[in-house]
């Protein structure tokens, strides 16, 4: 299958190259742009909580030791890359790291690392499960502008089977740019809120990821 990457860098490009070992042709087009900030961080911290594998970057090396918990797997494995030495999984959605880190209850600071915009509703349920959480924006995303020509033309022309999205804001931005030809494509979602983000376009279907891993999103090609 011809498959459209919407997703941006870090990561579009290794998943370009595993759906290229799986004997898919796939084109990158990333919807986002992301400009990496380093606020400063409070010197003593409980616990580290990181949404995205973007925030990973931005990231002092001193907070390599604190305990660290994540939404994913995948984010999981970069963090352990990066020299995070515990680093615990929810393997699931925000809620998920919701109840994991509620769970564990460390005693003292929590900081949640995430993009601008991103993270809020998160933040307020952690406090409200009693913990004492503050908030780092370590980088910020803006929607690319218009469709470069090349994705432009081939989705006019039907030279696509579909397009993957791994998170809601890719999927607003691509909606955005107002992309022909989507009514023949299906889409691939990693989760059910992007699912529903997608319906801001039609689609010949919209499939969903049994868990939120790229292994799961990669399932349903076959």
């Amino acid at each position: 299958m011809k498959l459209l990457v919407t997703r941006p860098e870090p990561g579009a490009a290794a998943t370009a190259q595993r759906l290229t070992l799986a004997g898919h042709l796939p084109a990158v087009m990333s919807c986002l742009r992301i400009t990496r900030l380093t606020p400063p961080f409070p010197a003593h911290i409980a616990a580290l909580l990181v949404t995205s594998g973007q925030a990973i970057p931005s990231l002092p090396p001193h907070l390599r030791a604190v305990p660290s918990f994540c939404v994913g797997d995948a984010t999981a494995a970069k963090l352990r890359e990066a020299g995070f030495l515990s680093v615990a999984s929810a393997s699931g959605t925000a809620d998920d790291l919701c109840r994991l880190v509620s769970a564990r209850q460390l005693p003292g600071l929590h900081v949640l690392a995430s993009g601008e915009r991103l993270g809020l509703k998160l933040l307020a349920d952690l406090r409200h499960a009693g913990l004492k959480v503050t908030r780092r924006v370590v980088y910020r995303t803006r929607p690319i502008r218009t469709l470069p020509p090349a994705i432009k033309t081939a989705l006019e022309q039907g030279e696509f089977d579909g397009a993957l999205f791994y998170s809601s804001e890719t999927a607003r931005a691509f909606a955005a740019l107002r992309p022909p030809g989507t009514a023949a494509l299906s889409a691939y979602a990693l989760s059910p809120a992007i699912a529903k983000t997608l319906q801001l376009l039609p689609w010949r279907d919209i499939r969903v990821a049994l868990a939120p891993t790229e292994a799961d999103m990669m399932a349903l090609l076959t």
